[in-house]
């Protein structure tokens, strides 16, 4: 049992190491897809490959000779002592595992009442299921669940219902059950979880691949799902358009990559997995000739041995952290009221220094103080992003600090700009001023050069940070 977990985790770390070096950054999604779930399958079977080689022994011929009879001897009784440890990890792994799986098999029987108890639509080949949750539509199986009132005041965006369908579509629940089901056998091995993130992440590259394809309109699209980042979907089984809104899934909407180079990279996996079996297998000869060598068991263990970095690592982010907050005012008030001039909070439900906070402080502030800003790398627009900026209905337009129109976009290149970053505006935060739904800064090279923006700020900017719960938009 030893042997198998050793192989089958190095296995597991060597492969997924393989996909993250060479394949996650790469615009070839369903290849990932099958390379991942092949990775799982694959190191389950590899302990059990072995190829004998026989090797023919040439035995001289010998004399008979007269072997000296020995004389019997009293048998030797060893008692055996009970191993009462293995007994006791034998019983709290089952007890474990039971238990998960009755998790698991509760929480699709969550999902089964949810369908039974709710209305249901038919939509494209997929059911929609309508539920009176405040919730972001998330998809299982062949289901999509999405929020009843939104459904019949038409609030819910096409590409959301795009992107919904492709998971529908594409059977990316099976995957999902799959690795949970190894998760539930396997929970002692975290490397499972490594592959589940991957595994949803490649699933949302697939269904952000078709709304593009779609809709052809790729800041839109990121605006959108940066408007829905916030949404809680915290259905652990499910397809979520929320899930990992990180700037890997920003970037790879925009990213090519040429087909000669997947056609490389999917070729040059066949020798690194014969390597591997080769490997394996000559590891399984030799275990056999030399009894379970302990130079065979070295070889394993050094593959997984932990690595103090990731502690260091967790640490080195704390105290940025620390520094980069330092005395900051950390304030959450139950609503803010907007006027021409400012906005003005009512109501604090929360309000302490960052020295002050506590573990379940930070957790309650972490969309806050997670991200710390690092220094921006230069980017410059396509023409036909620049020529899209200069639609005055959707953008509002700054260039090095100053909100301009948007026709003064015609006096730049792209390769005029060294950044460029947007943000959606709320309906209840628009002003006469800007209306619009979009707003882009723009910076020239002169600007972020003098500014240093492509260094990291040491310091927050201010000394405190006002979060409100709502705003609302005084008329008078």
């Amino acid at each position: 049992m030893e042997a198998f977990l050793l192989k089958s985790t190095a296995c597991l770390a060597f492969l997924f190491g393989i996909y993250y070096l060479f394949f996650e950054k790469e615009k070839m999604h369903q290849f990932n897809r099958f390379f991942l779930l092949f990775s799982l399958l694959f190191s389950l079977a590899i302990p059990f490959i072995t190829i004998t080689v026989y090797h023919e022994i040439v035995m001289p011929i010998q004399v008979p000779t007269i072997i000296e009879q020995i004389p019997r001897q009293a048998p030797i009784i060893v008692e055996e002592s009970t191993n009462y440890t293995t007994s006791i990890l034998w019983i709290l792994y089952a007890l474990i595992t039971f238990i998960l799986a009755i998790r698991l098999f509760l929480n699709i029987n969550k999902v089964r009442n949810k369908i039974k108890n709710n209305r249901k639509e038919k939509i494209s080949g997929a059911t929609l299921v309508l539920i009176e949750e405040k919730i972001l539509p998330y998809t299982f199986l062949n289901y999509i669940f999405i929020n009843k009132k939104d459904y019949e005041n038409r609030n819910i965006e096409e590409e959301l219902y795009t992107h919904e369908l492709t998971h529908a579509r594409q059977k990316h629940t099976f995957d999902i059950l799959f690795i949970e089901l190894l998760k539930t056998i396997f929970w002692f091995n975290p490397i499972l979880i490594v592959y589940k993130k991957a595994i949803q992440l490649n699933h949302e590259f697939l269904a952000d691949e078709k709304v593009v394809k779609s809709y052809n309109n790729v800041p839109s699209y990121q605006n959108l799902l940066l408007e829905k980042a916030s949404w809680n979907s915290n259905f652990y089984l499910a397809s979520n358009l929320n899930f990992s809104v990180t700037k890997k899934r920003l970037i790879m909407m925009t990213k090519t990559t040429s087909k000669s180079r997947a056609l490389l990279k999917k070729i040059a996996v066949l020798p690194v997995l014969a390597g591997l079996i080769f490997i394996s297998c000559i590891e399984n000869s030799a275990i056999a000739k030399e009894n379970k060598s302990a130079k065979a068991g070295v070889n394993w263990n050094d593959a997984v041995t932990y690595n103090p970095q990731n502690m260091q690592s967790l640490n080195d982010i704390q105290e940025r952290e620390a520094s980069y907050f330092a005395g900051v005012r950390f304030i959450i008030y139950k609503s803010g009221i907007q006027t021409k001039k400012k906005l003005e909070g009512r109501d604090i439900l929360f309000d302490k220094v960052y020295e002050e906070l506590t573990t379940e402080d930070k957790e309650r502030l972490k969309p806050w103080i997670s991200i710390i800003p690092k220094g921006y790398v230069k980017k410059s627009p396509t023409q036909n992003e620049l020529d899209g900026f200069k639609n005055q209905e959707s953008y509002a337009v700054w260039i090095d600090g100053v909100n301009v129109k948007n026709s003064e976009l015609d006096k730049f290149k792209p390769a005029d700009i060294a950044f460029f970053s947007g943000s959606v505006i709320l309906k209840n935060a628009r002003t006469k001023k800007h209306p619009q739904p979009f707003q882009y800064w723009f910076y020239t090279h002169d600007y972020f050069d003098k500014n240093e923006m492509g260094k990291a700020p040491e310091k927050y900017v201010g000394d405190k940070m006002e979060i409100f719960k709502t705003v609302i938009k005084k008329t008078a």
